[in-house]
């Protein structure tokens, strides 16, 4: 029982220095955070977590190489740039700080956390490769007691995280009014620089294999 614990702190910890790294996820937290409240961080994670419920589905199926393929990776690559260049964009012409409460708008953002995360080719290089192996690792430990530790304890990680950054995001909305539409930007900015790197590296990766 007490290994089964150790594993899964520690597979709090490998998450959460994961969920540290800037990234897409974390852009779009902190931007919908200043717009919509601190709700948005815990919804966005809801929807992340339900592409990392499939890629586990299919690592179990035994797919697991398929998701951490280089093809893969670069088809991923190229149509999720598009998509974080579109986001980016779309970000940069609304930066209205209206805060919305609607139950649409609500599941709107479980959406476009599920889309942020299966648009980033390293979400799926992440879990066709580390991930894989701290399932496997967790099942020879535990059997599905010890899978099920490495998935609390990481999604817990995730949550953690971004619940701690939507909600200071949300009160730093009252302190930074004056440059808010500057974060809101330069969020924009960001996801549109690694939406044209995604799209960069996935087509000289396509080009290599």
């Amino acid at each position: 029982m007490l290994e089964v614990l150790l594993f899964a702190l520690t597979s709090f910890m490998i998450g959460l220095s994961g969920a540290m790294a800037p990234g897409p996820l974390l852009t779009v937290t902190i931007s919908d955070s200043l717009r919509k409240g601190s709700k948005a961080g815990p919804l966005l994670v809801l929807g992340h977590l339900v592409g990392e419920v499939l890629l586990v589905l299919l690592i179990l199926e035994g797919f697991g190489w398929l998701i951490s393929s280089s093809l893969a990776s670069a088809w991923v690559g190229l149509i999720g740039g598009a998509v974080m260049i579109f986001m980016g964009l779309n970000m940069m012409r609304d930066t209205s700080p209206k805060i919305e409460s609607d139950e649409f708008k609500d599941f709107g953002l479980v959406s476009k956390g599920l889309v942020t995360s299966v648009s980033n080719p390293y979400f799926f290089i992440w879990w066709g490769t580390i991930g894989a192996a701290l399932m496997l690792k967790g099942m020879e430990l535990a059997g599905l007691a010890g899978l099920a530790a490495f998935l609390i304890g990481h999604w817990s990680s995730d949550f953690a995280w971004y619940g701690i950054v939507s909600f200071f995001s949300a009160r730093g909305k009252l302190v930074l009014k004056s440059t808010y539409k500057f974060i809101i930007l330069a969020c924009g900015v960001f996801l549109i620089v690694v939406g044209l790197y995604f799209i960069l590296t996935s087509s000289i990766t396509h080009i290599v294999a």
